[in-house]
This record gives C-alpha cells, structure tokens and sequence, in this order.
C-alpha cells in the first residue's frame, strides 16, 4: 500500500482547538489500512511549545499528520501502538512534503515527550457535529474509522 493522504485537511478554529470540517483519509503503509477521521473530530493539531527558535523550526506545520496523530493517540485503536501512532506521524508528514529532518524533529519530541500525552489521550477524545463509524461505502475490513 502506498502512503497518501486522500482528501484535503479542512479544519476552523474553534475555542482553541481546531474541527474537522470533512473527513480526512490516509493510506498507512505502516499501518496497512486505510485511516479515516471523520467529520467533527477535534484536535489540537501539532503541540509544539512556542519558544521562538523551537516554534520557528517546526511550528505551525504538518497540520493533517497532526490530526491524525491526535486520533490514534486519542482512540488508541486495537493494534496501534504509541510506537506505531508516532511511527505513523512520521511517515504522513514525509508524504505530505514536510521536510525529513522536520519529520524527524518532530518524531523524536513525540517518543521523548509524548507519553503524557498519550496517557491522558482517551480523556481528550471529541467530535463536533460528526459521527463515529462508517459513511463510505466499499471501505474494505481494512478500513480503521474514528
């Protein structure tokens, strides 16, 4: 399978936070599915602290990989590690065009520092005016949905 984003990120900014305004699907070479979120979810994209020389390196980038990142840390799907989430970050910011010294910047703060946030994922999990489940028709059992 062949790594790619299928649809464009369609997010507003909403109370801090952003919402998905479409679903975004993603082709996981790693994962080897299709991944899927859905309309409404919210996410807070790439937490990236805003000490100036950090937030000029990689703020304000990989806004679609983040948003996938924030559901598998979210969701904690059966199969899908941390290891695997992370690795999964990595992979759709190099597809997306992000440079690989970015993407792996930005890999190495979510392994050193992403446990807190992989711990307290589950209690951030939420979606705006969306649903949960399957809305495309001919997804294959491959499919992982949020």
């Amino acid at each position: 399978m062949e790594s790619r984003f299928l649809d464009p990120l369609r997010i507003e900014k909403l109370n801090g936070v952003w919402k998905l305004l479409a679903q975004l699907r993603y082709d996981s070479a790693i994962v080897r599915a299709r991944i899927i979120v859905q309309e409404g979810f919210v996410s807070d994209l790439a937490s990236v602290p805003r000490l100036p020389f950090v937030f000029w390196i990689v703020g304000d980038t990989a806004h679609a990989a983040a948003v996938l990142h924030d559901m598998l840390y979210q969701l904690r799907l059966p199969g899908i590690d941390r290891s695997m989430a992370d690795a999964v970050l990595f992979e759709a910011m190099v597809t997306h065009g992000e440079p690989r010294w970015r993407a792996w910047s930005m890999w190495m703060a979510v392994r050193l520092v992403g446990w807190a946030a992989w711990r307290s994922g589950p209690g951030r999990f939420q979606v705006l005016g969306g649903q949960i489940g399957p809305t495309e028709t001919g997804a294959s059992s491959s499919d992982v949905r949020v």
